[in-house]
Protein backbone atom coordinates (compact mmCIF):
# COMPACT_ATOMS: atom_id res chain seq x y z
CA UNK A 1 0.00 0.00 0.00
CA UNK A 2 1.28 3.46 -0.94
CA UNK A 3 2.19 5.55 2.11
CA UNK A 4 1.28 9.23 1.94
CA UNK A 5 3.87 11.41 3.67
CA UNK A 6 3.22 14.82 2.12
CA UNK A 7 0.26 16.20 0.19
CA UNK A 8 -0.12 19.57 -1.53
CA UNK A 9 -3.30 21.55 -2.12
CA UNK A 10 -2.90 24.18 -4.84
CA UNK A 11 -5.46 26.89 -5.59
CA UNK A 12 -5.33 29.74 -8.06
CA UNK A 13 -3.26 28.14 -10.79
CA UNK A 14 -5.68 30.24 -12.81
CA UNK A 15 -6.02 33.57 -11.05
CA UNK A 16 -9.72 34.12 -11.83
CA UNK A 17 -10.88 30.78 -10.40
CA UNK A 18 -11.74 32.05 -6.96
CA UNK A 19 -13.00 28.98 -5.09
CA UNK A 20 -9.51 27.48 -5.01
CA UNK A 21 -7.98 30.85 -4.14
CA UNK A 22 -10.22 31.42 -1.14
CA UNK A 23 -9.99 27.84 0.07
CA UNK A 24 -6.20 28.19 0.18
CA UNK A 25 -6.62 31.44 2.10
CA UNK A 26 -8.94 29.69 4.55
CA UNK A 27 -6.57 26.76 5.04
CA UNK A 28 -3.65 29.12 5.60
CA UNK A 29 -5.67 30.94 8.26
CA UNK A 30 -7.02 27.75 9.86
CA UNK A 31 -4.34 25.09 9.25
CA UNK A 32 -5.93 22.62 11.70
CA UNK A 33 -8.73 22.08 9.18
CA UNK A 34 -6.36 20.17 6.91
CA UNK A 35 -4.04 18.75 9.55
CA UNK A 36 -3.96 14.96 9.70
CA UNK A 37 -1.88 12.84 12.06
CA UNK A 38 -0.10 10.62 9.54
CA UNK A 39 1.03 13.09 6.86
CA UNK A 40 1.85 16.73 6.20
CA UNK A 41 -0.34 18.93 4.01
CA UNK A 42 1.05 21.96 2.18
CA UNK A 43 -1.17 24.68 0.72
CA UNK A 44 -0.06 27.23 -1.84
CA UNK A 45 -1.27 29.68 -4.44
CA UNK A 46 -0.46 28.65 -7.98
CA UNK A 47 -0.29 32.01 -9.74
CA UNK A 48 -0.09 34.90 -7.25
CA UNK A 49 0.30 37.66 -9.85
CA UNK A 50 -2.70 36.46 -11.84
CA UNK A 51 -4.71 36.21 -8.60
CA UNK A 52 -3.79 39.81 -7.79
CA UNK A 53 -4.85 40.94 -11.28
CA UNK A 54 -8.00 38.78 -11.35
CA UNK A 55 -6.87 37.16 -14.60
CA UNK A 56 -6.43 33.56 -15.72
CA UNK A 57 -2.72 34.15 -16.32
CA UNK A 58 -0.17 36.92 -16.92
CA UNK A 59 1.82 35.67 -19.93
CA UNK A 60 0.69 32.09 -20.56
CA UNK A 61 -1.36 29.31 -18.99
CA UNK A 62 0.53 28.15 -15.89
CA UNK A 63 -1.21 24.78 -16.07
CA UNK A 64 0.68 23.99 -19.28
CA UNK A 65 4.14 24.95 -17.97
CA UNK A 66 5.10 21.82 -16.00
CA UNK A 67 6.83 19.88 -18.77
CA UNK A 68 10.26 18.40 -18.04
CA UNK A 69 11.70 20.43 -20.90
CA UNK A 70 10.19 23.68 -19.68
CA UNK A 71 11.20 23.17 -16.06
CA UNK A 72 14.79 22.43 -17.09
CA UNK A 73 15.10 25.28 -19.58
CA UNK A 74 16.97 28.41 -18.54
CA UNK A 75 15.79 30.34 -21.61
CA UNK A 76 12.07 30.45 -20.78
CA UNK A 77 11.45 33.75 -19.00
CA UNK A 78 7.69 34.28 -18.88
CA UNK A 79 6.19 34.84 -15.44
CA UNK A 80 4.41 31.49 -15.53
CA UNK A 81 7.52 29.58 -16.61
CA UNK A 82 9.43 31.09 -13.68
CA UNK A 83 6.55 30.40 -11.30
CA UNK A 84 6.38 26.76 -12.45
CA UNK A 85 10.02 26.33 -11.43
CA UNK A 86 9.28 27.93 -8.05
CA UNK A 87 6.37 25.56 -7.49
CA UNK A 88 8.56 22.58 -8.39
CA UNK A 89 11.02 23.66 -5.70
CA UNK A 90 8.22 24.04 -3.14
CA UNK A 91 6.86 20.58 -3.95
CA UNK A 92 10.33 19.04 -4.06
CA UNK A 93 12.49 20.77 -1.43
CA UNK A 94 16.19 20.03 -1.30
CA UNK A 95 17.01 16.75 0.46
CA UNK A 96 13.33 15.73 0.54
CA UNK A 97 11.26 13.52 -1.78
CA UNK A 98 8.62 15.00 -4.05
CA UNK A 99 5.16 15.37 -2.51
CA UNK A 100 3.12 12.17 -2.78
CA UNK A 101 -0.18 13.87 -3.68
CA UNK A 102 -1.17 17.03 -5.56
CA UNK A 103 -4.76 18.25 -5.27
CA UNK A 104 -5.16 21.01 -7.87
CA UNK A 105 -8.31 23.11 -7.38
CA UNK A 106 -10.09 24.55 -10.42
CA UNK A 107 -13.44 25.96 -11.47
CA UNK A 108 -15.09 25.88 -14.87
CA UNK A 109 -17.84 27.87 -16.54
CA UNK A 110 -19.17 24.51 -17.79
CA UNK A 111 -21.87 22.72 -15.79
CA UNK A 112 -19.63 19.93 -14.51
CA UNK A 113 -20.77 19.92 -10.89
CA UNK A 114 -18.15 18.19 -8.74
CA UNK A 115 -15.59 16.46 -10.94
CA UNK A 116 -12.38 14.57 -10.31
CA UNK A 117 -9.92 14.75 -13.21
CA UNK A 118 -7.48 11.83 -13.28
CA UNK A 119 -4.47 11.51 -15.58
CA UNK A 120 -3.64 7.89 -14.81
CA UNK A 121 -5.26 4.73 -13.47
CA UNK A 122 -3.26 4.35 -10.26
CA UNK A 123 -5.27 1.94 -8.06
CA UNK A 124 -5.20 4.33 -5.11
CA UNK A 125 -6.67 7.15 -7.23
CA UNK A 126 -9.40 4.86 -8.53
CA UNK A 127 -10.19 3.67 -5.01
CA UNK A 128 -10.28 7.28 -3.81
CA UNK A 129 -12.58 8.22 -6.69
CA UNK A 130 -14.90 5.30 -5.90
CA UNK A 131 -15.00 6.29 -2.24
CA UNK A 132 -15.76 9.95 -2.98
CA UNK A 133 -18.50 9.11 -5.48
CA UNK A 134 -20.04 6.66 -2.98
CA UNK A 135 -20.27 9.25 -0.20
CA UNK A 136 -21.39 11.97 -2.63
CA UNK A 137 -23.24 10.70 -5.72
CA UNK A 138 -22.79 14.14 -7.34
CA UNK A 139 -19.07 13.42 -7.85
CA UNK A 140 -18.16 12.52 -11.44
CA UNK A 141 -14.82 11.02 -12.50
CA UNK A 142 -13.12 12.08 -15.75
CA UNK A 143 -10.11 10.13 -16.99
CA UNK A 144 -7.73 11.64 -19.56
CA UNK A 145 -4.46 9.73 -19.91
CA UNK A 146 -1.61 12.24 -19.78
CA UNK A 147 2.12 12.43 -19.17
CA UNK A 148 4.55 15.16 -18.14
CA UNK A 149 4.54 16.35 -21.77
CA UNK A 150 1.06 17.75 -21.14
CA UNK A 151 2.50 20.38 -18.82
CA UNK A 152 -0.30 19.99 -16.27
CA UNK A 153 0.54 20.53 -12.61
CA UNK A 154 -1.20 17.28 -11.68
CA UNK A 155 1.14 15.32 -13.98
CA UNK A 156 4.11 16.09 -11.72
CA UNK A 157 3.34 13.18 -9.40
CA UNK A 158 1.62 9.85 -9.81
CA UNK A 159 -1.12 10.74 -7.33
CA UNK A 160 -1.85 14.16 -8.78
CA UNK A 161 -5.45 15.03 -9.67
CA UNK A 162 -7.80 17.95 -10.15
CA UNK A 163 -10.99 18.86 -8.35
CA UNK A 164 -12.94 20.79 -11.00
CA UNK A 165 -16.26 22.41 -10.07
CA UNK A 166 -18.83 24.41 -11.96
CA UNK A 167 -20.66 26.09 -13.43
CA UNK A 168 -19.00 29.21 -12.00
CA UNK A 169 -18.35 32.42 -13.94
CA UNK A 170 -14.73 33.53 -14.03
CA UNK A 171 -13.88 35.85 -11.17
CA UNK A 172 -16.95 34.83 -9.14
CA UNK A 173 -17.36 32.96 -5.85
CA UNK A 174 -20.22 30.46 -5.53
CA UNK A 175 -20.95 29.68 -1.88
CA UNK A 176 -22.59 26.30 -2.45
CA UNK A 177 -19.78 25.01 -4.67
CA UNK A 178 -17.21 26.50 -2.27
CA UNK A 179 -18.68 24.45 0.58
CA UNK A 180 -19.00 21.30 -1.54
CA UNK A 181 -15.39 21.60 -2.69
CA UNK A 182 -14.23 22.16 0.88
CA UNK A 183 -16.03 19.03 2.08
CA UNK A 184 -14.56 17.05 -0.81
CA UNK A 185 -11.05 18.12 0.22
CA UNK A 186 -11.65 16.97 3.80
CA UNK A 187 -12.93 13.64 2.49
CA UNK A 188 -9.77 13.26 0.36
CA UNK A 189 -7.52 13.96 3.34
CA UNK A 190 -9.54 11.63 5.58
CA UNK A 191 -9.27 8.86 2.99
CA UNK A 192 -5.47 9.15 2.80
CA UNK A 193 -5.32 9.26 6.59
CA UNK A 194 -7.36 6.06 6.74
CA UNK A 195 -5.08 4.39 4.20
CA UNK A 196 -1.99 5.33 6.19
CA UNK A 197 -3.55 3.98 9.38
CA UNK A 198 -4.76 0.77 7.79
CA UNK A 199 -8.42 1.73 7.99
CA UNK A 200 -9.33 1.66 4.32
CA UNK A 201 -13.05 2.12 3.65
CA UNK A 202 -14.79 -0.69 1.81
CA UNK A 203 -14.84 0.13 -1.89
CA UNK A 204 -17.79 0.14 -4.23
CA UNK A 205 -18.11 -2.83 -6.56
CA UNK A 206 -18.19 -0.56 -9.63
CA UNK A 207 -16.82 2.85 -10.52
CA UNK A 208 -18.27 4.97 -13.32
CA UNK A 209 -15.68 6.92 -15.26
CA UNK A 210 -15.92 9.20 -18.27
CA UNK A 211 -12.93 8.50 -20.51
CA UNK A 212 -11.57 11.14 -22.88
CA UNK A 213 -11.92 10.41 -26.59
CA UNK A 214 -11.20 13.80 -28.15
CA UNK A 215 -12.23 17.44 -28.51
CA UNK A 216 -14.44 19.40 -30.88
CA UNK A 217 -13.83 23.01 -31.88
CA UNK A 218 -16.44 25.55 -32.89
CA UNK A 219 -17.13 25.89 -36.60
CA UNK A 220 -14.82 28.62 -37.88
CA UNK A 221 -14.23 30.49 -41.15
CA UNK A 222 -10.91 30.82 -42.97
CA UNK A 223 -9.93 33.70 -40.65
CA UNK A 224 -10.51 31.55 -37.56
CA UNK A 225 -13.66 33.40 -36.53
CA UNK A 226 -16.37 31.38 -34.79
CA UNK A 227 -19.39 30.75 -37.02
CA UNK A 228 -21.70 29.00 -34.55
CA UNK A 229 -22.54 28.72 -30.84
CA UNK A 230 -23.19 25.78 -28.55
CA UNK A 231 -26.75 24.71 -29.30
CA UNK A 232 -29.29 25.65 -26.59
CA UNK A 233 -30.30 21.98 -26.30
CA UNK A 234 -26.70 21.06 -25.42
CA UNK A 235 -25.73 23.99 -23.20
CA UNK A 236 -25.23 22.99 -19.51
CA UNK A 237 -25.73 19.28 -20.34
CA UNK A 238 -22.26 18.10 -19.34
CA UNK A 239 -22.03 14.33 -18.70
CA UNK A 240 -25.34 13.77 -20.53
CA UNK A 241 -25.56 11.60 -23.66
CA UNK A 242 -25.08 13.21 -27.08
CA UNK A 243 -26.40 10.97 -29.83
CA UNK A 244 -25.64 11.00 -33.56
CA UNK A 245 -28.01 13.48 -35.19
CA UNK A 246 -28.52 15.56 -32.04
CA UNK A 247 -28.04 19.32 -32.43
CA UNK A 248 -24.61 20.44 -31.26
CA UNK A 249 -24.12 23.98 -32.65
CA UNK A 250 -26.39 26.81 -33.75
CA UNK A 251 -25.23 29.25 -36.43
CA UNK A 252 -25.81 32.97 -36.08
CA UNK A 253 -28.40 32.59 -38.85
CA UNK A 254 -30.32 30.10 -36.71
CA UNK A 255 -29.33 26.89 -38.51
CA UNK A 256 -28.82 23.72 -36.47
CA UNK A 257 -25.53 21.84 -36.89
CA UNK A 258 -25.94 18.19 -35.90
CA UNK A 259 -23.49 15.83 -34.24
CA UNK A 260 -22.08 13.56 -36.95
CA UNK A 261 -20.39 10.95 -34.75
CA UNK A 262 -21.21 7.27 -35.14
CA UNK A 263 -21.94 6.53 -31.47
CA UNK A 264 -23.26 8.14 -28.32
CA UNK A 265 -20.76 10.27 -26.40
CA UNK A 266 -20.85 12.27 -23.18
CA UNK A 267 -19.51 15.81 -23.67
CA UNK A 268 -17.96 17.80 -20.83
CA UNK A 269 -16.32 21.23 -20.54
CA UNK A 270 -19.16 22.37 -22.80
CA UNK A 271 -18.66 26.05 -23.72
CA UNK A 272 -15.83 26.54 -21.19
CA UNK A 273 -14.94 30.23 -21.47
CA UNK A 274 -11.20 29.72 -21.16
CA UNK A 275 -11.14 27.18 -24.00
CA UNK A 276 -12.22 29.59 -26.76
CA UNK A 277 -8.58 30.58 -27.18
CA UNK A 278 -7.53 26.93 -27.21
CA UNK A 279 -9.91 25.98 -30.03
CA UNK A 280 -12.05 23.70 -27.87
CA UNK A 281 -15.84 23.81 -27.72
CA UNK A 282 -16.08 20.65 -25.58
CA UNK A 283 -14.33 17.43 -24.62
CA UNK A 284 -15.94 14.17 -25.70
CA UNK A 285 -15.95 11.13 -23.44
CA UNK A 286 -17.19 7.57 -23.32
CA UNK A 287 -18.95 6.33 -20.20
CA UNK A 288 -17.41 3.20 -18.69
CA UNK A 289 -17.98 1.01 -15.65
CA UNK A 290 -14.89 -0.35 -13.91
CA UNK A 291 -15.27 -3.48 -11.80
CA UNK A 292 -11.62 -4.34 -11.22
CA UNK A 293 -9.50 -1.57 -9.76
Amino acid sequence: MTKINRAAIVGGSHGNELIGVYLVKKFQQYPNLIKRSSFETLVLFGNPKAIEKGRRYIDKDLNRCFTNQGLQSSSLSSYEDIRAKEIQQILHPQNQPFVDVIVDLHTTTANMGLSLLLSNMHPLLLQLAAHLSSINPLVKVYFHQQTRRSGFLRSMCELGFVIEVGAVPQGVLDAELFQQTEQLIYAVLDYFEGCNLGKIPQKNSTLTIYQYTGVIDYPRNERGEIQAMIHPQLQFRDYEPLNPGDPIFLTFEGKDILYEGVSTVYPIFINEAAYYEKGIAMHLTQKQLLDDY
